[in-house]
């Protein structure tokens, strides 16, 4: 049996830590075929972003088409997008694609840098729209509107609670017209948290494109996230990356 085919549209981390490296590794991994359209190259390590460079709207919606086009997809992940007009043509070209999309919307770095501008967040409404899943972390929430404005919408997400304070971490998945759904665990004690938000959401689209239902999807790719955690290798000064390879899927 073939792999999943998962295509990830997000930004280039040069230390490997996160965005299109980080879902590589974990697609690949977790036994994916992975693929990607680059949206932004940035110059970033540990410590923090140096420089943000995008690519053009037409080279990104080139990219999608040249891979769905030959090889196709059955699921897709979108991390940071860059700008509004990437926004826009990712959207036009996922609208109808009828195959599971989790959304990571990224608006700021581990480090703090901001990695959105107020057009680019705007543009997200269709993205949550059209999304299988949305994961905004405790600042993303915030920023959306809150639970709320979530509701509203009446869209799925799931809100990430590793950024909060105390021992145990929440994570509440949230499907419209159902219950709140609560994982917790133990909070894993690391500085080591560089790409944490990209690994998830490409692990929830890596077993959404192999067939598994939702909850379940994000269940084992939190699992995936915590074993990462733990098998960090220790580089850098700042908040380093995880342990992909060593990690259990």
């Amino acid at each position: 049996m073939p792999p999943p085919r998962i295509l990830t549209i997000a930004g280039s981390d040069s230390s490997g830590g996160a965005g299109i490296q980080a879902d590589i590794k974990t697609i690949t991994v977790l036994g994916g075929y992975a693929m990607s359209a680059v949206t932004v190259l940035t110059a970033q390590n540990t410590l923090g972003v140096t420089l943000i460079e995008p690519a053009s709207p037409a080279m990104v919606a080139a990219q999608i088409d040249a891979c769905m086009d030959d090889i196709g997809a059955d699921a897709v992940k979108i991390g940071m997008l860059g700008s509004a007009g990437i926004a826009t043509v990712v959207a036009d070209r996922l609208e109808e694609i009828g195959i599971p999309v989790v959304f990571d919307p990224v608006m700021v770095a581990t480090s703090g840098a901001a990695l959105a501008d107020a057009d680019t967040i705007a543009a997200f409404e269709r993205l949550m729209k059209l999304a299988t899943l949305t994961t905004p972390n405790v600042a993303e929430l915030a920023a959306l509107g809150g639970h709320e404005a979530m509701l509203a919408r009446g869209v799925a997400y799931l809100a990430k609670g590793g950024d909060a304070e105390g021992e145990r971490v929440e994570d509440v998945l949230v499907l419209p017209g159902e219950a709140p759904h609560v994982m917790a665990g133990t909070r894993i004690h690391t500085r080591h948290t560089h790409g944490t938000g990209c690994t998830l959401s490409s692990a929830i689209a890596t077993y959404l494109g192999k067939g598994l239902a939702l909850a379940e999807a994000v269940d084992r790719a939190r699992l995936f996230v915590r074993s990462a955690l733990r098998a960090a290798p220790g580089f850098g000064q700042g908040s380093g990356p995880l342990g992909h390879g060593e990690a259990r899927g």
